[in-house]
């Protein structure tokens, strides 16, 4: 199951400029975050509450940006 991210990569550059300048506030190298954000490697919980709180992200919004599917194509 992979996850599609492209809202959450928006929000970071819209707050943080760059994903560098991101994962440093939230505590990661640049590789573990884009393995994260490429469905490589899953989101600690701790890391997700970080995150949303990063970038102001409203608790309806949350699964919009973390949980919405990527559709595959055929």
């Amino acid at each position: 199951m992979s996850f599609d991210y492209s809202k959450l990569s928006g929000r970071i550059v819209e707050k943080y400029g760059t994903q560098y300048n991101f994962s440093i506030a939230l505590g990661l190298s640049e590789r573990s975050l884009s393995l994260k954000l490429n469905n490589r490697v899953p989101w600690k919980s701790t890391e997700l509450q970080k995150a949303i709180e990063l970038l102001d992200i409203p608790r309806e919004e949350i699964g919009e940006y973390f949980f919405n599917l990527e559709v595959q194509k055929v």
